[in-house]
């Protein structure tokens, strides 16, 4: 199944059928989910490990045909294992290229029993009712290297311990060159533990022991036997690597990455490089997936990260058995029905089709006739409506330029009551002010006038004395008392003989 066509699907499921964990993914996000359901819409991934199938490398000469290979490869695993003939073997293979070999072409071949699959995933396919992929372990480290996750192309082992299995995996010049399964998956080392450790624990206990105590700090009695446990390892472990050298001619193992099923405190890749005298590494890689869960089982990356390569970017080896149901068109049955009703429908297609274009069309005049007589009375009542409202508008606006030719008049009106109201009486009360004040200081008033415009309000007092003295004891006392409110301005004090009085002009400015 192309990349493309994978892209297509909503969300990619990865199962581990071992432990029966399920990890979703949809985009780059990465979830945990409980249980699984039958959904077209899901892509779905899983693995095989190690102890589930067998593999070696057979040479098939390079005259047979490439649509002759399969059967070819099939004919000599059959011969060179000895395999039952009554069984009919899930057989894989991806070709080898770092033989020299001149007359012949290598393949690692993978041969699994279709019954362990069956076994294996039994109970998930119940729900499922299909897998897409279901792939050997050691394949899935492809896609390390096809996404560039690690560029080197030196020879690098990969050891991974699982429960139900442990595997070592070594790739050389970014092709898989070898991989054997090692009797120390947890369930083993917890039985190589009691026996190191002369008394029977529990299980889970051992592997909350693990995966909680960091060995460098801990104090705990079983410290020293975990770490004989762990030496035990790492032996088997290099002795494995000494054959794989000699056998595919190594000159040598650049880095080691080793890793878990379950996270560990204990960082065992500096243990194994104290060793096996090997750099080494952990097996956690950077995928570019945001998870729900702190830590994501490698695994399960590996196959969301294997199910976003093309076709030509990973091994195409897969022992699925359980494949998706044809699409209806690719049933037989659904071909027959296919032809029946495409006869049926040529059969019918223009006497319907004339059929239905006239009924449409009479279906239509119908429509747009009742509609023309609906449109026709909504068109009538809508005319006689504007009529009326058109009538009322010119009767308003008449009553509307009366009440304000009224309202103008009624205006103007309060304004001149306004101006002889607030003036006038403001005027009196001046004067009488002013007047009074005239009569302390034995002054008399010949006339009085008052001139307003828009700038100022002034008035002009004529004013006769015995004395002049008076005039001005008067203008102080003014300036003193009205300081604020009046500005008082007197030019000139004059004497007429005549009478013997003195005359003068007082102007008072309002402020």
């Amino acid at each position: 199944m192309s990349k493309k066509k994978q892209n297509s699907f909503s969300s990619v499921i990865s199962i581990n059928p071992y432990k029966n964990t399920f990890l979703s993914g949809i985009a780059s996000f990465l979830s945990e989910i409980s249980s699984v359901e039958f959904s077209k819409e899901q892509f779905i991934i899983s693995y095989l490990n190690n102890k589930s199938f067998i593999t070696n490398q057979i040479a098939i000469s390079k005259n047979i045909p490439d649509e002759d290979l399969s059967d070819a490869i099939n004919s000599k695993v059959y011969d060179e294992f000895a395999l039952d003939q009554a069984i009919e073997y899930k057989i894989e293979y991806i070709e080898s290229f770092h033989s020299v070999d001149q007359e012949n072409r290598h393949f690692h071949i993978f041969i699994v029993d279709p019954s362990v699959i069956s076994n294996t995933y039994q109970t998930v396919v119940n729900k499922l009712k299909y897998i897409d992929i279901i792939i050997p372990t050691p394949l899935l480290l492809k896609s390390l290297y096809s996404k560039k996750i690690i560029e080197s192309s030196s020879a690098h082992c990969f050891v991974y311990l699982q429960e139900n299995d442990a595997f070592i995996t070594i790739y050389n010049e970014q092709e898989f060159v070898y991989t054997k399964s090692i009797k120390y998956s947890f369930i083993e080392m917890h039985e190589r533990f009691c026996e190191l450790f002369g008394e029977r624990i529990e299980y889970d206990e051992f592997i909350r022991f693990i995966s909680t105590q960091r060995l460098k700090n801990s104090e705990s009695e079983y410290k020293g036997y975990l770490i004989k446990l762990y030496k035990e390892i790492f032996a088997n472990i290099n002795d494995i690597l000494t054959y794989a050298k000699r056998a595919f001619e190594l000159d040598k193992i650049e880095q080691v990455y080793i890793g878990t099923q379950i996270s560990t405190l204990t960082k065992l890749h500096e243990i194994a490089e104290a060793e096996l005298a090997i750099r080494c590494n952990d097996f956690y890689f950077d995928y570019g997936y945001k998870s729900s869960t702190p830590y994501i089982e490698q695994l399960h990356a590996l196959m969301h990260l294997y199910t976003s390569l093309s076709e030509e970017e990973r091994y195409q080896c897969n022992f699925t058995i359980f494949h998706r149901p044809p699409t209806f068109l690719q049933r037989e049955s659904g071909k027959i029905i296919t032809l029946i009703v495409g006869s049926f429908i040529i059969a019918f297609a223009y006497p319907v089709a004339y059929w239905s274009l006239t009924y449409a069309q009479s279906l239509q005049y119908s429509m747009l006739e009742k509609e023309y007589r609906e449109l026709h009375i909504e068109k009538t009542t809508r005319e006689a409506i504007v009529k009326s409202r058109e009538a009322d508008k010119v009767k308003i606006t008449t009553l509307l330029n009366q009440e304000k030719q009224e309202y103008l008049e009624k205006k103007n009106t309060l304004i001149k009551i306004h101006a002889v109201k607030v003036n006038y009486p403001m005027k009196a009360k001046l004067f009488s002010l002013l007047i009074k004040d005239l009569n302390q200081f034995d002054v008399k008033m010949s006339s009085i006038s008052y001139h307003e415009d828009n700038k100022s309000k002034e008035m002009i007092l004529k004013l006769i004395s015995q004395n002049d003295k008076q005039i001005t004891q008067l203008l102080e006392y003014f300036t003193k008392t009205y300081d604020g409110k009046f500005k008082f301005s007197l030019e000139r004090i004059f004497l007429k003989e005549e009478s013997s009085e003195y005359l003068s002009e007082l102007k008072v400015q309002l402020l």
